[in-house]
C-alpha cells in the first residue's frame, strides 16, 4: 500500500495499492514494445512531440503544483516554478535534440564514416521526492528524444505526482506504453534491473542507496547515471560581495526547505568578513515565513517527513554538543506538520555531524577560514563532489580557484542551480555521468561508429 501524506498536516490524503507482479511484467512488455517502434519514428517527429508534452505541462501547471505542494510540502509558487521549468526543459530539447542527435561525419579514407547516437532501449528511472516533476522530466526529455522509452519507479511518498507524469506523457500524445509509473517497493527494484527489458538506468537519490543499485546493475551488465548526495561548498572570499552573497546564501540554503542535493550546506567564510556576513545572513534567514505552503507569502513549508525532520535535528543536536554555536533555530516547530525551524550554526569544524554529513533540511553550517587557500582545501575534504560556490570579485582568481574546486559543477558569484543547456552530475561519492546539456543527451545512446568501404 502506498499512502500519500501531506506533510503539512499529517492527514493521509491517498493510499494506493502496488502494483502485482502481472501488471509490472505487462508494463514492461507494453514499454519494451512501444520503444521498438519509437526508436523508428524520425528524430524530427520524436522532438517534435517535446513540444506537445510542454504545452500539456503549462496547461495544467496549477494542478500539477497543488499535487506536489501537498505529497512533498514544497511552497506553491516554487512548485508553479517547478513545473514552468520541466515546460520550458522539454521546448528546449524539442529546439535542440535534432543538432545533438544528428549523425557526425568523420574524416577518414572511407568513402562514408560517420557516429550515430542510436537509442539503448527502456530506460529504468528511480526518482526522488524532493523535485518530483523536475528530476523524471529532466532525465526523461532527452531520453525520449533519443529514442527509448522509459519505467518510472518514484518515491513512495509522491504516488500522485508518479501517475500524473504518466498520464501528461499520455495525454501529449506519447505512443502508449512508452512513458509508464510503476507503484512498486523499493524491495522490488533488482528485478526491474534484472529483467532483460530495462536497457540501463537512471537514479537521483542518496549515496547509500545509489551503491546499492550500481552493484545491481554492475551485475546485470546495464549503463547507469547516478545523481546521488551532495555537501556543496559556499565559499565566501574576503573582497567578496557580502551583502549579494549573503542574500544568495539564504536561498541557497533553505529553498526547498533546504531538500535539494544541490543546496549549499557549508559555508566556508574568510575570518576577515565572517562576522560581517553572519550578521547579514541571519537577517535575510529571518525574513523567511514557514507556513502552510498554500498560503500567500509563504517562503518555507515543511520538510517531506517527519522521519526526515528528526534525522537532522539529531545531526544539530550532535554538532551542538561537539561545541557549535546556535545562532537561530535548531529546533522543530510546534504543532502539527513535518516543520523545523530555519537554523544557522555557526563555529562550526569539519568533524562535525553538520559540517561533514549530508544535511538535508533547513540548517546552514557556518565554517570560519583563514584564507582562500584553507577554503578550497575544506571545500574538497568531503566525500561528496556535486555543486560549489565561489564568491570574490577577483574573477582572475576565481578562475584559477575553480580548477581546483572538485565538483560536478563550479558556480561564481551565483548559487548552484541545473539548467538544460548545461551538464550536470557529480563526482566522488555524489554520482557519476551525467544529465542535460549536449553531454547529457547522449548519455542514453549507443555512440556506433559506423565505417563504410567503397562499393565494389
Amino acid at each position: 500500500m502506498f499512502a500519500s501524506t501531506n506533510p503539512t498536516t499529517g492527514e493521509t490524503i491517498a493510499r494506493f495499492d502496488e502494483h502485482t507482479d502481472e501488471y509490472v511484467d505487462a508494463a514492461l512488455q507494453s514499454a519494451a514494445d512501444a520503444q521498438q517502434a519509437w526508436a523508428r519514428r524520425p528524430l524530427a517527429e520524436r522532438a517534435a512531440l517535446l513540444g506537445e508534452i510542454a504545452t500539456v505541462f503549462r496547461n495544467r501547471k496549477d494542478e500539477f503544483a497543488r499535487l506536489i505542494s501537498m505529497e512533498m510540502g514544497k511552497p506553491i509558487r516554487e512548485a508553479v516554478a517547478e513545473i514552468e521549468k520541466c515546460a520550458w526543459t522539454l521546448d528546449f530539447y524539442a529546439e535542440v535534440a535534432p543538432r545533438h542527435l544528428a549523425d557526425m561525419p568523420v574524416a577518414s579514407n572511407a568513402t562514408e564514416s560517420k557516429v550515430v547516437f542510436d537509442p539503448l532501449g527502456v530506460v529504468l528511472a528511480i526518482m526522488p521526492w524532493n523535485y518530483p516533476f523536475w528530476q523524471f522530466v529532466r532525465f526523461a526529455a532527452p531520453a525520449l528524444a533519443a529514442g527509448n522509452g522509459t519505467i518510472l519507479k518514484h518515491a513512495n511518498n509522491v504516488p500522485q505526482c508518479a501517475l500524473a507524469l504518466e498520464q501528461a506523457f499520455l495525454q501529449a500524445g506519447t505512443p502508449d506504453g512508452l512513458v509508464r509509473s510503476l507503484l512498486v517497493d523499493s524491495s522490488r527494484v533488482h528485478r526491474l534491473i534484472d529483467d532483460p527489458r530495462i536497457a540501463a538506468l537512471t537514479l537521483t537519490g542518496s549515496t547509500a542507496v545509489g551503491k546499492i543499485v550500481a552493484s545491481q546493475a554492475g551485475r546485470a551488465m546495464k549503463k547507469q547515471v547516478l545523481e546521488l548526495g551532495g555537501s556543496d561548498p559556499f565559499i565566501v572570499l574576503a573582497d567578496a560581495d557580502i551583502e549579494l552573497a549573503a542574500k544568495t546564501a539564504a536561498k541557497a540554503r533553505f529553498s526547498n526547505a533546504g531538500q535539494s542535493c544541490i543546496c549549499s550546506k557549508r559555508f566556508l567564510v574568510e575570518e576577515s568578513v565572517a562576522d560581517r556576513f553572519v550578521e547579514r545572513f541571519c537577517k535575510h534567514v529571518k525574513e523567511i515565513r514557514v507556513g502552510d505552503p498554500f498560503e500567500a507569502g509563504v517562503t518555507m513549508g515543511p520538510m517531506a517527513r517527519e522521519n526526515l525532520r528528526d534525522e537532522l535535528h539529531c545531526q544539530v543536536e550532535r554538532s551542538l554538543a561537539a561545541g557549535a554555536k546556535l545562532l537561530m533555530g535548531g529546533k522543530p516547530l510546534e504543532g502539527g506538520g513535518a516543520f523545523y525551524a530555519p537554523t544557522v550554526i555557526d563555529h562550526v569544524t569539519p568533524d562535525m555531524a553538520i559540517g561533514c554529513e549530508e544535511t538535508f533540511g533547513p540548517v546552514a553550517a557556518v565554517i570560519r577560514v583563514p584564507d582562500a587557500e584553507e577554503a578550497v582545501r575544506l571545500a574538497n575534504a568531503t566525500e561528496f563532489g556535486l555543486g560549489a560556490s565561489l564568491w570574490t570579485s577577483d574573477l582572475d582568481l576565481a578562475g584559477l580557484l575553480v580548477r581546483r574546486i572538485e565538483a560536478g559543477a563550479v558556480f561564481v558569484n551565483g548559487l548552484v542551480a541545473s539548467d538544460a543547456r548545461l551538464p550536470f552530475g557529480g563526482i566522488k561519492q555524489s554520482g557519476y555521468g551525467r544529465e542535460l546539456g549536449e553531454f547529457g543527451i547522449r548519455e542514453f545512446t549507443n555512440i556506433k561508429t559506423v565505417w563504410i568501404g567503397p562499393a565494389r
